[in-house]
């Protein structure tokens, strides 16, 4: 299932894995256990995944 949506704790609640697209680009990809709103954020922003 895809889940598009801009509130991060609601993503982060229903989702087992989070991808992050940045200009139309899969910039980074996160599992349940590694996702956090402020790296989630960054990447969101066009940041690296660190």
């Amino acid at each position: 299932m895809l889940l598009i949506s801009s509130e991060l704790e609601e993503v982060l609640s229903l989702s087992d894995r989070v991808l992050v697209i940045y200009e139309g680009k899969i910039t980074a990809e996160f599992s349940r256990d590694q996702a956090n709103e402020r790296e989630i954020g960054f990447c969101m922003g066009g940041g690296k995944k660190s």
